[in-house]
């Protein structure tokens, strides 16, 4: 079956589409990669979204015009992957849409959504629609989260030593081997917070900021003192938690001038990252509370931060080898931070295993929508704490209804990609 994978994730900046042929052989799913491409969100649509996501106030008018509006979006990059990947015979869309709210009370999940309304890309491109795909996991006592897990687990099998998988995107969250899955906290998050707040910009192209800037340890140390590290997996966070008023109230605590006395940690960057790092505006100062310290000097700490916490996760499932995705892997001086934390543990990215760093999440709801429509869960409870594993989402029929499909099938234990 040939199947578009559609995903835009917590940084909010584009949708990715990835297209591959899947079928299942015995206890084995195969996966051949068509391709992928990736349209930016148009400035209407990341503007209003920007402005309604927490800690934001927003109205359900607003609410039903981005589930429209990016719906709508959505549709489009399906049609434009059935068109260049796909020779237009694509069969499914499987649509994860964009989370605007993950609601959790005292560790555990009450609620998610998803905006991106299916039934656009289903009466679009004239194909049937998996979507919604996490609140049937939450339902069942489960995070909702990382729904990649299950594909990880089945990539992952076979491999030597203890290999974690994980996926550096706005928010960062890591697989391990025996189905420990959880959000480590923020990857890009706090990152793209803080390029938007100082200069207006997206986020650190190439870890230039970062790369300019000095590592601040009392603000670090604060940073650090967020009571969700502790937390035992599974469990997940989101912007919801990791934002720009977050930011600001820890730099606004640093007010003592007996905090700054500590002197920055210079960084020092990847090779890579000062060569070609384009040139950076001259330093503002962060708000108050911070004294001199200067915006790069913020950026650089919070990419040490997400550095961290990424690494004291991977220590703490006994990692032999780190196989990261996401967008946070075109970010040099955040990659290098990260294999500096990690003395000893390889560190590589899931294109040397043939799949796209950048469109390694788009594959996976591929996987999770061919699942659904097979009647096969898409869920692990070691991973998200559910009770049970649960076929997942919803479906949108196409213009012929839905494809006929064998059932009874057996669930897949490993995943070849080829």
């Amino acid at each position: 079956m040939r199947v578009i994978g559609l995903m835009s994730g917590t940084s909010y900046d584009a949708i990715d589409a990835a297209a591959a042929d899947l079928r299942l052989d015995g206890d084995s799913l195969m996966l051949r990669p068509l391709g992928v491409v990736g349209d930016a969100y148009g400035a209407e649509v990341r503007e209003a979204l920007a402005a309604a996501l927490p800690p934001a106030a927003t109205t359900l008018a607003e609410v039903c015009r981005l589930d429209t509006l990016i719906g709508q979006a959505f549709a489009a990059t399906a049609l434009r992957a059935d068109r260049e990947l796909c020779d237009g015979q694509a069969e499914l869309v499987a649509s994860h849409g964009q989370t605007v709210y993950h609601w959790t009370d005292g560790g555990q999940v009450r609620g998610t959504l998803q905006i991106g309304q299916p039934a656009w890309i289903a009466e679009a491109t004239g194909l049937p629609v998996v979507a919604d795909l996490r609140p049937r996991d939450i339902a069942a006592g489960g995070q909702g989260a990382p729904l990649v897990s299950l594909f990880d687990l089945l990539w992952l099998r076979g491999r030597p030593g203890t290999p974690v998988a994980l996926n550096l995107g706005g928010i960062a969250n890591l697989t391990a081997p025996d189905g420990t899955a959880f959000d480590t906290g923020p990857a890009g998050a706090l990152i793209d917070a803080a390029v938007r707040h100082f200069t207006g910009r997206a986020y650190d192209t190439d870890g230039a900021l970062a790369a300019r800037g000095t590592v601040h340890e009392p603000l670090l140390r604060r940073l650090l003192d967020e009571p969700y590290y502790a937390l035992p997996a599974p469990k997940t966070t989101g912007k919801e938690l990791f934002h720009r008023d977050y930011l600001l109230a820890a730099l606004a605590t640093l007010a003592d001038p007996a905090v700054l006395a500590t002197p920055p940690v210079a960084v020092e960057p990847a090779a890579s990252a000062t060569a070609a790092a384009p040139a950076a505006p001259a330093a503002t100062t962060a708000p108050t509370g911070i004294g001199a310290l200067a915006h790069q000097d913020v950026i650089a700490t919070l990419t040490r931060l997400t550095a961290r916490t990424v690494a004291d996760a991977v220590r703490s499932v006994g990692a032999t080898e780190v196989i990261a995705s996401g967008g946070g892997t075109r970010n040099p001086v955040l990659m290098a931070m990260l294999a500096e934390e990690l003395p000893g543990v390889p560190l590589r990215t899931s294109d040397a295993l043939g799949l796209p760093s950048a469109a390694k999440e788009a594959y996976a709801f591929a996987v999770l929508g061919f699942l659904t429509l097979h009647g096969l869960a898409g869920t692990d409870p070691r991973s998200t704490g559910a009770r049970h594993p649960s076929v997942l989402g919803s479906v949108t029929p196409g213009r012929d209804g839905l494809p006929r499909v064998p059932r009874g099938l057996k669930q897949p234990v490993r995943l070849v990609i080829g």
